[in-house]
């Protein structure tokens, strides 16, 4: 990752041209050609300064101020990045709790192998694709959706949430779901996702957006996170596993 010094060395006086996404990544690119690489990691949040809320604060902090005191952040050991900007609008503050992560300034023209690796683009997954990459894997599907190599920007939530509605376990071997169970299982990654877009994202513990708005799509969660819960289809409690290191919840009777 790019050292703090160089940041405040190549970024001061810059003016930020584009931001795109790739993935899980943002990317800004700068008047001159450079570019800026942003990943949140799992807890990352990037906001305005001007954001209020009280997942901002740490949980000590929320502790020791009352509840009308809690939508006021002020940068604190947590907050690793800060832009300020010479028009005298608001700044942007990167933070990150568990220091996941990452920030990387490349050169106008310089490669990042962490672009480069990336899958294509989730919102973009068709069931052709997703079916050609499951052939001769032995890994689970879960697994497979997030893999960044493979399909870039499915995070944990979506994969679970995506293959409840395709009725898939998602502990089954990739190799063994059908093309037609891979034609619905893209599909439904793309409406969820695209639902999540629409609601602002999921807020369940530290994410929120640039305004330091929560996100409305935890209050759509069909299995993630609801481990003991009845299943809003058949009733069967939701099961929780550990897939790829990831806690994994799905409907056993729902879901083969």
């Amino acid at each position: 990752m790019t050292p703090p010094a160089r940041l405040r060395r190549e970024l001061r006086g810059r003016t930020l041209k584009k931001l795109d996404r790739r993935g899980k990544y943002l990317v800004g690119t700068t008047d001159c050609g450079s570019r800026l690489v942003l990943h949140l990691g799992m807890t990352g949040q990037l906001f305005s300064s001007e954001a209020a809320s009280p997942r901002l604060l740490s949980a000590t902090a929320r502790a020791s101020l009352a509840p009308e005191e809690q939508g006021d952040f002020r940068p604190d050991s947590h907050t690793h990045l800060r832009f300020c900007f010479d028009d005298g609008g608001p700044e942007v503050f990167m933070r990150d709790v568990r220091k996941f992560g990452k920030v990387q300034l490349l050169a106008a023209g310089e490669a990042s192998a962490r672009l480069d690796e990336l899958g294509g683009d989730a919102l973009e997954l068709d069931g052709d694709r997703l079916f050609g990459a499951t052939r001769g894997r032995k890994t689970a599907i879960k697994a497979l959706l997030l893999d960044q190599r493979v399909i870039a920007g499915c995070g944990n939530i979506y994969a679970d949430e995506a293959l409840f509605g395709a009725g898939v376990r998602p502990g089954r071997r990739a190799a063994r779901v059908t093309r037609r169970e891979c034609v619905a299982l893209a599909e439904a990654l793309r409406r969820v996702l695209a639902r999540s877009i629409e609601t602002g994202g999921t807020s369940i513990s530290d994410y929120v957006a640039p305004d330091g708005r929560d996100g409305g799509y935890q209050d759509e969660r069909k299995v993630y996170a609801r481990a003991g819960a009845p299943c809003y289809s058949c009733a069967t409690p939701i099961k929780k596993t550990v897939i790829a290191q990831r806690g994994t919840h799905y409907c056993p009777r729902c879901q083969k």
